[in-house]
Protein backbone atom coordinates (compact mmCIF):
# COMPACT_ATOMS: atom_id res chain seq x y z
CA UNK A 1 0.00 0.00 0.00
CA UNK A 2 1.26 3.50 -0.60
CA UNK A 3 2.00 5.84 1.69
CA UNK A 4 -0.83 8.10 3.37
CA UNK A 5 -3.25 5.62 1.41
CA UNK A 6 -6.87 5.42 2.85
CA UNK A 7 -7.59 1.76 3.71
CA UNK A 8 -11.36 0.22 2.89
CA UNK A 9 -12.12 -2.99 3.57
CA UNK A 10 -15.04 -4.59 1.69
CA UNK A 11 -16.84 -8.09 2.40
CA UNK A 12 -18.14 -8.51 -1.37
CA UNK A 13 -20.52 -11.54 -2.40
CA UNK A 14 -20.10 -12.28 -5.78
CA UNK A 15 -23.22 -14.10 -7.52
CA UNK A 16 -22.39 -14.39 -11.32
CA UNK A 17 -25.03 -16.66 -13.00
CA UNK A 18 -23.30 -15.85 -16.84
CA UNK A 19 -19.83 -17.33 -15.41
CA UNK A 20 -21.60 -19.64 -12.58
CA UNK A 21 -18.80 -18.38 -10.17
CA UNK A 22 -20.47 -17.61 -6.76
CA UNK A 23 -17.90 -16.68 -3.74
CA UNK A 24 -17.46 -14.15 -1.07
CA UNK A 25 -14.45 -12.28 -0.92
CA UNK A 26 -13.41 -10.21 1.67
CA UNK A 27 -10.88 -7.57 0.15
CA UNK A 28 -8.67 -4.63 1.50
CA UNK A 29 -8.21 -1.92 -1.19
CA UNK A 30 -5.94 0.76 -1.05
CA UNK A 31 -7.01 4.20 -1.99
CA UNK A 32 -3.97 6.57 -2.93
CA UNK A 33 -4.52 10.02 -1.92
CA UNK A 34 -5.04 11.00 -5.69
CA UNK A 35 -7.53 8.12 -6.84
CA UNK A 36 -11.37 9.66 -6.38
CA UNK A 37 -14.07 7.78 -4.66
CA UNK A 38 -15.05 7.11 -8.29
CA UNK A 39 -12.25 5.25 -9.63
CA UNK A 40 -12.05 3.25 -6.34
CA UNK A 41 -15.94 1.93 -6.92
CA UNK A 42 -14.46 1.36 -10.70
CA UNK A 43 -11.74 -0.55 -9.62
CA UNK A 44 -14.60 -2.45 -7.39
CA UNK A 45 -17.07 -3.41 -9.73
CA UNK A 46 -14.52 -4.28 -12.23
CA UNK A 47 -13.44 -6.61 -9.28
CA UNK A 48 -16.85 -7.67 -9.46
CA UNK A 49 -17.21 -8.73 -13.26
CA UNK A 50 -14.09 -10.36 -13.20
CA UNK A 51 -13.97 -12.18 -10.18
CA UNK A 52 -12.07 -14.96 -9.22
CA UNK A 53 -9.95 -16.67 -6.49
CA UNK A 54 -7.10 -15.44 -7.72
CA UNK A 55 -8.04 -11.69 -8.67
CA UNK A 56 -6.45 -9.37 -6.80
CA UNK A 57 -6.08 -5.74 -6.55
CA UNK A 58 -2.28 -4.46 -8.62
CA UNK A 59 -0.30 -1.57 -7.19
CA UNK A 60 -1.98 1.27 -9.64
CA UNK A 61 -1.71 4.47 -9.40
CA UNK A 62 1.13 3.96 -7.53
CA UNK A 63 3.31 1.49 -9.74
CA UNK A 64 3.28 1.96 -13.45
CA UNK A 65 4.11 -1.72 -14.84
CA UNK A 66 1.42 -2.96 -12.88
CA UNK A 67 -2.23 -3.00 -13.71
CA UNK A 68 -5.16 -1.84 -11.49
CA UNK A 69 -6.37 -5.90 -11.01
CA UNK A 70 -4.68 -8.68 -12.26
CA UNK A 71 -5.17 -13.13 -12.32
CA UNK A 72 -2.02 -14.69 -12.57
CA UNK A 73 -1.35 -18.26 -12.46
CA UNK A 74 0.70 -20.55 -9.76
CA UNK A 75 3.57 -20.04 -11.58
CA UNK A 76 2.96 -16.22 -12.23
CA UNK A 77 2.15 -16.13 -15.51
CA UNK A 78 -0.57 -13.19 -16.08
CA UNK A 79 -4.01 -15.08 -16.90
CA UNK A 80 -5.95 -11.53 -17.00
CA UNK A 81 -5.05 -7.79 -16.70
CA UNK A 82 -7.31 -5.13 -16.11
CA UNK A 83 -6.88 -1.30 -16.45
CA UNK A 84 -9.26 1.30 -15.67
CA UNK A 85 -9.52 4.43 -17.68
CA UNK A 86 -8.36 5.48 -21.01
CA UNK A 87 -4.68 3.90 -21.22
CA UNK A 88 -2.46 5.02 -23.87
CA UNK A 89 -2.20 2.19 -27.06
CA UNK A 90 1.57 1.68 -26.18
CA UNK A 91 0.41 0.03 -22.53
CA UNK A 92 -2.18 -1.62 -24.01
CA UNK A 93 0.15 -3.87 -26.15
CA UNK A 94 2.24 -4.57 -23.82
CA UNK A 95 -0.18 -5.75 -21.44
CA UNK A 96 -1.40 -7.89 -24.63
CA UNK A 97 1.89 -9.15 -25.03
CA UNK A 98 2.50 -10.29 -21.27
CA UNK A 99 -1.46 -11.34 -20.11
CA UNK A 100 -3.93 -13.82 -21.71
CA UNK A 101 -6.54 -11.34 -21.55
CA UNK A 102 -6.30 -7.93 -20.85
CA UNK A 103 -9.55 -5.53 -20.32
CA UNK A 104 -9.76 -2.20 -20.38
CA UNK A 105 -12.88 -0.48 -18.16
CA UNK A 106 -13.21 2.89 -19.32
CA UNK A 107 -16.11 5.06 -17.30
CA UNK A 108 -15.50 8.85 -18.07
CA UNK A 109 -18.41 9.26 -20.66
CA UNK A 110 -17.29 11.50 -23.14
CA UNK A 111 -13.89 11.52 -22.50
CA UNK A 112 -13.80 7.37 -23.08
CA UNK A 113 -15.78 8.56 -26.42
CA UNK A 114 -12.99 10.44 -27.16
CA UNK A 115 -10.25 7.80 -26.42
CA UNK A 116 -12.30 5.07 -28.45
CA UNK A 117 -12.30 7.13 -31.42
CA UNK A 118 -8.71 7.68 -31.20
CA UNK A 119 -7.97 4.57 -30.33
CA UNK A 120 -10.06 1.61 -32.23
CA UNK A 121 -8.20 1.06 -35.40
CA UNK A 122 -5.29 0.58 -33.66
CA UNK A 123 -6.55 -1.61 -30.70
CA UNK A 124 -8.90 -3.82 -32.95
CA UNK A 125 -5.56 -5.96 -34.06
CA UNK A 126 -5.41 -7.21 -30.52
CA UNK A 127 -7.61 -10.40 -30.42
CA UNK A 128 -6.91 -10.86 -26.88
CA UNK A 129 -8.57 -7.19 -25.53
CA UNK A 130 -11.72 -6.68 -24.31
CA UNK A 131 -13.07 -3.06 -23.86
CA UNK A 132 -16.12 -1.86 -21.80
CA UNK A 133 -17.26 1.26 -20.83
CA UNK A 134 -19.84 1.46 -17.44
CA UNK A 135 -21.96 4.39 -17.60
CA UNK A 136 -20.91 7.62 -15.25
CA UNK A 137 -24.68 7.80 -14.34
CA UNK A 138 -24.38 4.35 -12.81
CA UNK A 139 -20.79 5.15 -10.94
CA UNK A 140 -22.47 8.46 -9.50
CA UNK A 141 -25.13 6.38 -7.70
CA UNK A 142 -23.34 4.21 -6.22
CA UNK A 143 -20.37 6.89 -5.31
CA UNK A 144 -22.49 8.36 -2.67
CA UNK A 145 -22.16 4.95 -0.50
CA UNK A 146 -18.53 4.57 -0.27
CA UNK A 147 -17.69 4.54 3.18
CA UNK A 148 -14.02 2.58 5.28
CA UNK A 149 -16.27 -0.85 5.48
CA UNK A 150 -18.62 -2.18 3.49
CA UNK A 151 -20.87 -5.13 2.92
CA UNK A 152 -22.13 -5.66 -0.86
CA UNK A 153 -23.92 -8.01 -2.95
CA UNK A 154 -22.96 -8.07 -6.65
CA UNK A 155 -25.51 -10.15 -8.57
CA UNK A 156 -24.36 -10.71 -12.18
CA UNK A 157 -27.28 -12.11 -14.48
CA UNK A 158 -27.43 -11.81 -18.56
CA UNK A 159 -24.44 -9.27 -18.45
CA UNK A 160 -26.17 -7.20 -15.95
CA UNK A 161 -24.59 -6.00 -12.63
CA UNK A 162 -26.61 -5.31 -9.81
CA UNK A 163 -24.75 -3.92 -6.49
CA UNK A 164 -26.23 -4.05 -3.31
CA UNK A 165 -26.01 -3.11 0.38
CA UNK A 166 -28.60 -1.99 2.88
CA UNK A 167 -28.59 1.06 1.70
CA UNK A 168 -27.76 0.64 -1.89
CA UNK A 169 -29.59 -0.78 -5.57
CA UNK A 170 -27.98 0.60 -8.71
CA UNK A 171 -27.79 -1.72 -11.83
CA UNK A 172 -25.53 -1.40 -14.68
CA UNK A 173 -24.78 -2.91 -17.96
CA UNK A 174 -21.06 -2.62 -19.12
CA UNK A 175 -21.11 -1.89 -22.82
CA UNK A 176 -19.09 -3.98 -24.59
CA UNK A 177 -16.87 -1.81 -27.43
CA UNK A 178 -14.29 -4.80 -28.58
CA UNK A 179 -14.32 -8.03 -27.01
CA UNK A 180 -11.77 -10.16 -27.22
CA UNK A 181 -11.59 -13.11 -29.88
CA UNK A 182 -8.74 -15.01 -28.33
Amino acid sequence: MAPKSTVVKVELQVSDMDRHYYAQHNLTMAQHPSETDARLMVRLLAFALYADERLEFGRGLSEEGEPDLWQRDYVGDILCWIDLGQPDESRIRKACARAQRVVVVNYGGNAADVWWNRNAAALARFDNLTVIDIDPQAIEGIVGHVQRGMRLTAMIQDTELQLMSDSLNVALTPRVRKAATA
